[in-house]
Formats: structure tokens, C-alpha cells, sequence
């Protein structure tokens, strides 16, 4: 597989990708420009990090220690690799396992901010995937579930801990369920717009852990006509 080095958008960032197959999308710099830590003491951990597309950014903004999990080892790999080209070996650590085993790494309620950009779509014997098992297993839920995903977020979350995630607006509902029965309370909800006359296909979420009731929809974001995503939010 041919890995080629681009620009990390305009965050003055390199990051390595394969040439024909997985590549950072604009979800994630807008998940990783998303989060707000309180302070540099806080411990971030990004699930499904992918090539470290958001634990880049983050570390572009922060100075916190950060954290990544990325189950394909092919991937795994870039990520490894675009760290180390931006100097961020310090700074950023990356686990190549399934992020199920997440406990043997991580201490229960050790983390103070979790991130998350997983794979979007439900696996049934009836889905039609992609052929190449690098993108099945980015796009559609075949090693981890959401329901998979936050029950760990809230076993690994501090009390008040935080956690970031971006997914698909059609599964928000679900999505509010599953939140609310681990007792992550969702705090701020950014709808995103590809286009200006189409409904938003995704939806960014900060959810907190034993928070106290209370939301806010934020202004919606239109991805196609921003110039930057630098302090958006």
C-alpha cells in the first residue's frame, strides 16, 4: 500500500495517509476542534484515532498529554509515523489494539476527556460493505458497537469527565439512549451541514459524566464554506 506525507489542512502539520484508501476527513478536525480542556493536567485518550488525525490537531492547540487507540495496524502505522515527522513523540501515545481492551491500559475512571470518531453504520449480514477490510472496519460497526463504545467511555471517565464525539445525526436518538443509561448526560449538541439546502448528516455531541441536566444547541456549522476551523466553536 503507497502512503503519500500532505498538509494536516492548515494546522502547519503533515500527517501520512494511503494514497488510495483511508484518509483524515473534515469530521475529524471539527471533533478535534470541538474540545475545550480545562487545563494541561487533564489526560485525553482518542478511541478509533485513525491515522492521529485528531490527537494532532489537539496537540497543535494543548498541551495536555493525549492518548490513541486504532485497532488496523496498517493504520496504526501511519499514525505512528505522522507523529514522530511533527515532533509530538512527548506528547502523543499511540496503543494499536482494539479499543475494547481499552482496561488493560487505562484504569477505570483514570481519564478526564475521551474523543471519538467511529465507524458511523450498524453491521448486519445484510450490509453491503467495502471490499477493502481497511474501510469495512473504519465505516461500519464490525469489531466495536456504539453501545460497545459508550459503555467504555463511561468506565474509563472521571466523574465530570468529558467526552467528544461526532457521528451521524439519523443515529442521535439511539445515540441519547444509550448516553443516558451509562449516565453520560449530553450537554452541547453542533449540528454539521455539508450544504446549505440539505439536512445536517452529522451532528457533534459533548456529553459528561454524571452531569447535571441542561442542553445547548449550538449554531450550526456549514463545512463547505469555512475557510478554517480554527477557533470555531
Amino acid at each position: 500500500m503507497k502512503t503519500v506525507l500532505n498538509d494536516l489542512y492548515d494546522y502547519d502539520m503533515q500527517i501520512y495517509q494511503l494514497e488510495e484508501g483511508f484518509k483524515f476527513s473534515l469530521d475529524s478536525l471539527l471533533l478535534a476542534e470541538f474540545v475545550q480542556p480545562k487545563n494541561s493536567k487533564q489526560i485525553i485518550l482518542d478511541l478509533c484515532t485513525g491515522n492521529a488525525s485528531v490527537p494532532l490537531v489537539l496537540s497543535s492547540k494543548y498541551k495536555n498529554k493525549i492518548y490513541g487507540m486504532e485497532l488496523q495496524e496498517p493504520i496504526y502505522n501511519l499514525a505512528v509515523k505522522s507523529v514522530k515527522h511533527n515532533h509530538k513523540e512527548n506528547q502523543i501515545f499511540l496503543i494499536n489494539d482494539n479499543i475494547s481492551n481499552s482496561l488493560n491500559y487505562f484504569s477505570k475512571e483514570e481519564i478526564d476527556i475521551i474523543t471519538c470518531n467511529p465507524p458511523y453504520f450498524k453491521y448486519e449480514d445484510t450490509s453491503i460493505i467495502n471490499a477493502s477490510s481497511l474501510k469495512a472496519i473504519a465505516r461500519h460497526e464490525v469489531k466495536i458497537t456504539l453501545k460497545d463504545i459508550i459503555e467504555l467511555v463511561s468506565g474509563l471517565l472521571k466523574n465530570n469527565g468529558e467526552f467528544y464525539l461526532v457521528h451521524r445525526s439519523s443515529r442521535l436518538e439511539e445515540i441519547i439512549k444509550i448516553m443516558s443509561s451509562y449516565n453520560l448526560h449530553i450537554k452541547k449538541l453542533v449540528p454539521i451541514y455539508t450544504t446549505s439546502n440539505k439536512e445536517a448528516p452529522l451532528i457533534l455531541i459533548k456529553a459528561v459524566k454524571n452531569g447535571k441536566p441542561g442542553l445547548k444547541l449550538l449554531p450550526a456549522v456549514y463545512s463547505s464554506t469555512l475557510s478554517t476551523f480554527k477557533n470555531l466553536f
